[in-house]
């Protein structure tokens, strides 16, 4: 045979590489095949029996018994048949068993070829296999080398790599460290499987509470989702289906040891963990924890929202860099607008007397109007007769008239900003071209008094 112990070597090979043997079994017929063609011709019907338990190859040459031979790869005449089987007669396929010796050198190593392609592609094969189902969780492996940015990190039977945008800010690592990644994607391609890592992916977040909360575990704590500014701060939702258990409480754990072990994880990234409510107005106030909300407006067309606080929480609110509001705005799926009470009360005020410009509306008109949506001209000119009618209980010919009016108003109001800059402008102009010729006059008085002077002796 080409490979002596051949039974030996695919077990071993099998046992290292993580190969199914059925797969290196087939690989080396396959290559058995391709050297007999190349010995005996591209037609050539050949077959390769293995023994799985003596490791015995067989490889058969059939041929079909003829009356005249037009192919001699898979032909014979009836009395080279009578040389196999004597009882041969035309029409009859016969299975020639042939030595592997005589494929000669060169098939041989052809064969030997087609065995380390074949075994490589099964390599691949496995790793992919091995890995595809990790994808979307935590894995641990050991940081190997560095290429252009990207760590390359080995997982034993593979290799992955952790890109340049997946780590995280002022992380630092050498060769040897262990590290733990998330993995993002595990990609088949020519040269192999390629395993993504990630250390700033939001389910990274999840996936390291779903090992530090048996609780998240059991299904008893869901995570609703999870948003991040990798290093520096975090929020993720939760909930739970035991009335009995705070999921808030489980996930942070007895003196926050839970919550903490994650932090140390993420290097000091600061994680708030927020109770998810099905009242999407109570998960917004726990989602911009902790600045306290005093009243929340909700544009579900548009799925936004206006947060009013007190003035000393606006800041508290918004967070430094406006953090804590974006990640409010990208774990609820809602944009939020943040407000002091000062600001709205003015916004307000503007609103109502904008409102009552128009001769058909009063003071309880306008509240009617406001508390409809209405909070401003320009909302006036963007609705339609029949709603405007139906809310202010008048017949669509007075609300289009009412419309009417509010556009004029409106053109009023942009007309008079575009001229009040030029006035402006006007009335500074004359101070400016003053101002030299007071200068030129004390110029001129001080040019005097020094003639004076030096015409006394």
């Amino acid at each position: 045979m080409l490979i002596t112990d051949i039974k030996r070597v695919i077990d071993q090979v099998s046992r290292e590489k993580g190969i199914d043997p059925e797969v290196l079994i087939n690989t080396l017929k396959e290559a058995i095949v391709s050297a007999a063609r190349k010995k005996l011709g591209p037609r050539a019907d050949i077959e390769v029996h293995y023994d799985g338990k003596t490791g015995e190859v067989e490889v058969f040459h059939f041929k079909e018994v003829v009356e005249e031979v037009e192919f001699p790869d898979n032909e014979l005449t009836l009395e080279q048949g009578y040389e196999f089987d004597p009882e041969c007669e035309i029409g009859d396929s016969l299975g020639i068993r042939i030595d592997t010796e005589e494929f000669g050198r060169i098939a041989a190593q052809s064969a030997k070829q087609v065995i380390i392609q074949k075994m490589r592609e099964a390599e691949r094969n496995a790793v992919y296999e091995n890995f595809i189902h990790k994808k979307g969780k935590i894995i641990n492996g050991i940081v190997q080398r560095f290429d252009r940015g990207s760590i390359i990190v080995n997982l034993g039977q593979a290799e992955a790599v952790l890109r340049p945008r997946e780590q995280m800010p002022r992380e630092n690592y050498k060769r040897g460290d262990r590290i733990r990644a998330y993995v993002l994607d595990v990609l088949e391609e020519s040269k192999g499987a390629q395993i993504l890592l990630s250390r700033t992916h939001p389910e990274f977040l999840m996936e390291l509470f779903k090992t530090e909360v048996p609780e998240v575990a059991e299904g008893i704590v869901t995570l609703q989702g999870a948003a991040r500014v990798p290093g520096v701060r975090a929020k993720i939702a939760v909930s739970s289906t035991d009335s009995d258990v705070d999921p808030v409480g489980a996930c942070v754990g007895m003196k926050g040891n839970r919550v903490q072990n994650i932090v140390q994880e993420l290097r000091g990234e600061k994680i708030d963990i927020v109770q998810w409510s099905p009242d999407v107005a109570r998960f917004v106030c726990n989602a911009l924890s902790p600045a306290e909300i005093s009243r929340v407006i909700i544009d579900e067309d548009n799925r936004s929202m206006e947060v009013i606080v007190n003035d000393e929480y606006l800041s508290i609110a918004i967070g430094k860099g406006g953090q804590n509001v974006s990640l409010a705005c990208e774990i609820t799926g809602w944009h939020l607008e943040v407000t002091s009470e000062e600001e709205y009360s003015r916004e307000v005020k503007l609103g109502y007397d904008s409102l009552m410009k128009l001769e058909n509306v009063g003071l309880p008109m306008a509240e009617i109007l406001f508390k409809s949506g209405y909070a401003s001209l320009m909302d006036i000119v963007e609705t339609s007769p029949e709603e405007l009618a139906s809310v202010m209980g008048v017949s669509e010919e007075e609300a289009d008239a009412t419309i009417a009016q509010a556009k004029k108003r409106l053109m009023e109001e942009q007309a008079a900003a575009e001229i009040s800059p030029h006035l402006s402008e006007k009335e500074e102009q004359p101070e400016a071209e003053e101002q030299p010729e007071a200068d030129d006059t004390a110029d001129e008085t001080d040019s005097d008094v020094m003639d004076e002077n030096e015409a006394k002796p």
